[in-house]
């Protein structure tokens, strides 16, 4: 019989790096998992409150609003209003963990399991992070944004750089390209472009390559405001196109725009990735206990844990939130592990495909080719939507009530996970706002198009505040109008 690990809660670095030995080895090779390499950190709760601020990024540039978040997250923590995090990992090759240091033995196990097993190879195989991300050279480019910006201030004042990021920020969610795959950089040209990054103070600043139209003094080149039409991307046409900017101020603005683009996957995967990495650390805490690796006390320890990361509060409850993305997606995962093993008569009608396949290749298929949206209108099951008692709602215009219109009976099932997986669709939570036209010949007012869902405007408030960043970006007119899903102006 293989002795247990540890006893008790004590820790200290040499535990760890067993642990870790133990997990990994179970993850690669009992299960096929395929992480990066792991780097793992010990941190104090007021490092993880720091982590919150720069989200998780060990090197980002200096920002008020950084400031502003970690002085909120430390007084809830004080005030007991909030916990901290187990972990926080990032998406970096090797990929970082951040382990909280009054974790118990336990769960440094539980959260390297997590982490450094589940989250990684999430990160490393979705193709949505493949194809938009370059985990190898993050740190790189975050390391040169820092420094940039630094030498920014120092050479144009700390007010002029504040409010070049504050325009920024604000279109961050509308400095993504959504669909396009960004292709991919050789490790040759990969290694070319780190070394223009540390060159690249002394080109930025070098006036005999400007070539900027300045205001006023130059037109576009010939063909501009035929080929400028239908961005989605504004930061990135401002980037390209704007009379004004200087370019350290372009450069500014594409570094915005590059780290925006590099957390757009998480965002999409919020559910599959914390539900995938929640199944695989119970895949491997229970495998551990099999082995003997980990004593029934602690196995016991973790299975509270676990059971209050996937608890699923009712709508009633003063701490409700909405749905749980740990608890559904586990309970997703746990569901096509079934339906792949031991499916019913119920299965073989929504999952012919995956019922009495190799369940472990099938969810890392599922892991690898799905984001959000399509994972819940895909793998949905009955059985989890009567679990959490799911059911879709219809409002009823100048009505004092609301109708539900579907539950989950096999006559309205799809209905309900239709409306569900609309709910993790980033297309209807960000407005959808475009360049579609400059008058390039005229005044260069930037024309903008919001195309709305059901009619709904922007919020006039927030709305003008933005417009009033674009102007600043942009330097001339702007204006916006808003038309319906088939481009006709609204009244």
């Amino acid at each position: 019989m293989t002795k247990p690990l540890y006893k008790g809660s004590e820790w200290d670095m040499e535990l760890i790096e067993t642990l870790w030995k133990h997990i990994e080895d179970i993850g690669r090779n009992t299960f096929g998992f395929d992480p990066y390499e792991a780097q793992i950190e010990i941190i104090s709760s007021e490092q993880m409150l720091d982590a919150y601020s720069s989200v998780a990024m060990p090197i980002l540039y200096n920002h008020w609003s950084l400031g502003k978040t970690f002085i909120q997250n430390e007084r809830q923590y004080q005030k007991g209003m909030q916990g901290l995090a187990y972990e926080v990992v990032i998406n970096t090759n090797p990929c970082i963990a951040y382990l909280m240091e009054n974790n118990t033995a336990t769960l440094q196990a539980l959260v390297l399991a997590h982490a450094s097993v589940g989250h990684s190879h999430f990160f490393k195989n979705n193709y949505l992070f493949k194809g938009w991300t370059d985990a190898d050279t993050i740190i790189d480019y975050l390391k040169f944004a820092k420094k940039y910006i630094k030498s920014c201030e120092e050479k144009y004042g700390e007010k002029e750089v504040e409010y070049l990021l504050d325009a920024c920020h604000s279109l961050q969610n509308h400095g993504v390209d959504k669909y396009r795959k960004s292709p991919k950089l050789s490790a040759e040209l990969a290694h070319n472009r780190k070394k223009e990054w540390s060159n690249y103070f002394e080109n930025t600043f070098n006036d005999l390559w400007r070539t900027i139209p300045k205001t006023g003094t130059n037109e576009p080149e010939k063909g501009t405001e035929e080929r400028h039409t239908n961005e989605e991307n504004i930061l990135y046409f401002i980037e390209k196109h704007s009379p004004i900017l200087e370019d350290w101020q372009r450069e500014i603005v594409r570094i915005v725009r590059k780290i925006s683009q590099y957390f757009y996957p998480q965002r999409q995967t919020q559910l599959m990735n914390e539900g995938f990495a929640t199944f695989t650390h119970h895949l491997i805490m229970t495998e551990m206990h099999d082995k003997g690796l980990l004593d029934d006390g602690s196995y016991l320890e973790f299975l509270q844990s676990h059971s209050n990361v996937v608890t699923q509060l009712d709508w009633d409850h003063k701490y409700y939130s909405g749905i749980n993305v740990y608890a559904l997606g586990f309970a997703m995962y746990q569901d096509i592990k079934r339906i792949c093993e031991n499916p019913d008569e119920e299965d073989l009608k929504w999952f012919p495909a995956i019922a009495n396949t190799n369940w472990l290749e099938t969810i890392k298929d599922i892991a690898a080719n799905y984001r959000d949206e399509s994972f819940v209108l895909q793998f949905l099951s009955p059985k989890v939507a009567r679990h959490f008692k799911l059911f879709s709602i219809h409002i009823e215009q100048n009505k004092e009530y609301l109708r539900v219109n579907a539950t989950h009976d096999d006559e309205s099932f799809l209905q309900v996970r239709k409306t569900l997986a609309e709910q993790y669709d980033l297309s209807r939570a960000i407005p959808q706002i475009e360049v579609v036209h400059v008058d390039w010949k005229g005044d260069r007012t930037l024309y903008l198009e919001h195309i709305t869902k059901n009619r709904q405007r922007l919020n006039h408030k927030d709305a003008r505040e933005t417009m009033a960043f674009i102007h600043e970006l942009w330097g001339f007119p702007c204006d916006i109008q808003y038309v319906d899903l088939e481009g006709n102006p609204l009244d």
